[in-house]
């Protein structure tokens, strides 16, 4: 057996090992990392219909956060400045993600970190996640599109909010340089990898709903992209008279995928593991 064979052993000996002593008192990092690569290999068992339809559900029932944010800031943008008007759909924000963890449909940013997990352990290959994650982002994609689509039609229809809206939230998500698109997308890859990881520390749904709130609300009211919400809020904008192009959506919408990606992946599953590995190296 090589080194690194036993130092495999090792982790999934002490991953096997990891459970709390008391179920009253908070769990340990390896049991919640235990729990994470656990549920990530879930996910990989699954069928690629199952999972394209999955995220499918998500990109549709993520729109619902895009519905109360253009109903929102069309209900007060006339009434306080537009600077405070963005600030406020922070409290909106967070329906639909919401909807979508509580309800466990498949959210890139939610499960970048989850499907990261068991390839550093070495349950899983590299391509296996890149493949995953295709499917993953496809069925994001187009759920948002579709929502996008009937949203923007109905929403003017309703009185709930106008073209002007959608051009206008549409130009205020990517009316930045591609860089700055980068890193914010970086910052909220990471919040969204942290909250998949305290929401598995979490022990009822009253306090997970309360944990997706916490950590949705901040992204949203730091401005930070998140590609999946951004789907909608730019292809949106695509079908409406504005400034936008589709070379402008394609190059958001990479650039934010890309970010969040980084943020889960690096940020919160490689460092949440390497942090756990690095324990055992120090104590053996």
């Amino acid at each position: 057996m090589t080194a690194k064979d036993k130092e495999e052993q090792k982790i999934d000996s002490e991953l096997e090992n990891s459970k709390s002593s008391n179920e009253n008192t908070a769990k340990s990092h390896g049991e919640i990392l235990k729990e994470q690569i656990c549920e990530g290999q879930e996910v990989y068992k699954k069928s690629p219909l199952s999972i394209l339809v999955s995220s499918f559900t998500a990109g549709l029932e993520i729109g619902f956060s895009y519905l109360l944010l253009a109903t929102l800031f069309y209900f007060i943008h006339d009434k306080v400045s537009q600077e405070t008007a963005f600030k406020l759909l922070s409290l909106v924000y967070p329906v639909g993600f919401i909807m979508v963890i509580v309800g466990q449909s498949i959210l890139f940013t939610e499960q970048t970190s989850l499907l990261t997990l068991p390839v550093l352990n070495r349950k899983q290959s590299l391509k296996n996640l890149l493949k995953l994650w295709g499917y993953v982002i496809s069925g994001n994609l187009l759920g948002g599109w579709v929502m996008a689509a009937v949203l923007v039609w109905v929403g003017p229809q309703l009185h709930i909010f106008e073209l002007e809206t959608v051009a206008t939230i549409a130009k205020h998500v990517t009316d930045y340089n591609l860089w700055v698109i980068l890193v914010s997308a970086i910052l909220a890859g990471w919040l969204m990898g942290l909250l998949s990881w305290v929401i598995t520390s979490s022990k009822d749904t009253i306090s997970r709903i309360f944990i997706i709130f916490m950590i949705t609300g901040v992204l949203a009211f730091a401005g930070l992209h998140h590609s999946i919400v951004g789907n909608v809020e730019v292809f949106a904008g695509l079908l409406v008279p504005s400034q936008l192009t589709t070379s402008d959506y394609i190059s958001f919408q990479m650039v934010a995928l890309l970010g969040n990606a980084i943020g889960g992946a690096v940020f919160v599953a490689l460092l949440k593991y390497r942090a756990f590995v690095t324990n055992i190296e120090f104590d053996t």
